[in-house]
């Protein structure tokens, strides 16, 4: 919760900016029932764009069901849908059958290697998640900050790869997929399984099998010997460090 609560800080000196005290600039919502709910209203409202932002891989059934049926009124009455994803998330089945099933008038779907915590930006409204299991939201209905949060997502936006198009891969001397690309490069920058796990949104254990696979690529007997490796055959640049 120290990330949630350096947000709310971070945030807070702006709500005054409202004006009013019956009309708050963020709130805080309690419960992923009340989160749900609140986000299916906004959508229900928004009549110009819904922008979305989710990290990780796994889309059960019921959640991207779900999200389908709010997803069809909007985009029949034309409003545009932007969603955007980890490249993880391109190989879970559920989510491919899901953009499958959806009407693609105004929806746009892309990925990209890591992205911010789930958000959710409307016409007039925004919904940040701020806890690590995801049931406490910040709903945030400030116009400045609405914007500015459409703004970031811009940026992640045009960075990110359309859900149609293959990811890049790296030198043809020596193949890896995508998703060990980026493995590799964070790999390569000296950070550890779990955190490479939590910025790809995959498991540890999956983390663990494509640096195996890596390991094996490259013919690496070490760790120290594999990040010599991916930097030398051309994988990572040397000078790239995050």
């Amino acid at each position: 919760m120290a990330a949630s609560a350096a947000l709310v800080e971070a945030l807070a000196p702006l709500a005054p900016l409202t004006g009013s005290s019956d009309d708050p600039a963020m709130t805080v919502i309690q419960g992923k029932p009340a989160i749900q709910a609140a986000v299916a209203e906004a959508g229900k409202a928004a009549r110009k764009r819904i922008l979305t932002l989710h990290p990780g891989s796994k889309r059960p059934d019921v959640m991207l069901e779900q999200a389908r049926q709010s997803a069809i009124e909007p985009l029949r009455r034309g409003v545009s849908m932007r969603h955007l994803y980890q490249h993880s998330a391109r190989y879970n089945m559920n989510l491919k059958q899901y953009v499958d099933r959806l009407p693609q008038g105004d929806l746009q779907i892309r990925t990209m290697e890591q992205t911010a915590e789930r958000m959710f930006v409307f016409d007039r409204s925004a919904y940040i998640s701020i806890s690590p299991e995801r049931d406490v939201a910040l709903c945030v209905t400030h116009p400045a900050l609405v914007r500015y949060l459409a703004h970031v997502y811009d940026v992640l936006w045009a960075g990110a790869t359309p859900f149609g198009e293959p990811l890049r891969t790296s030198s043809p001397d020596a193949p890896v997929t995508a998703v060990q690309h980026s493995i590799a490069r964070l790999l390569a920058a000296g950070h550890v399984d779990d955190d490479i796990a939590r910025r790809m949104g995959i498991s540890v254990r999956t983390c663990r099998s494509h640096i195996a696979r890596l390991t094996q690529t490259l013919g690496a007997t070490s760790r120290t010997h594999l990040g010599a490796l991916l930097i030398g055959s051309g994988i990572v640049e040397a000078h790239r460090r995050d």
